[in-house]
């Protein structure tokens, strides 16, 4: 599942870099949950929960549905 994970943020990322931010996969969890760590603009952005939940948690478990989260960690 963690090569299905990275290939879909691989294809997020773009959109992340326009905004000065970019996204790191962390690790993916037996239970499903998918850590990412925010970087740049992103990293001190008040949207930024809402692009993680509204955005790529959202993206990741419509294409893969042993997702169950998306966890920002520092």
């Amino acid at each position: 599942m963690k090569e299905q994970v990275e290939k879909v943020i691989q294809e997020i990322r773009p959109n992340l870099q326009a905004d000065g931010g970019d996204i790191e996969l962390v690790e993916v969890t037996e239970d499903g949950i998918v850590k990412v760590r925010l970087r740049g603009a992103c990293s001190g952005c008040p949207g930024a929960a809402m692009t993680l939940k509204m955005g790529v948690e959202r993206i990741l478990k419509s294409r893969i549905p042993e997702v169950k989260g998306v966890e920002n960690v520092k």
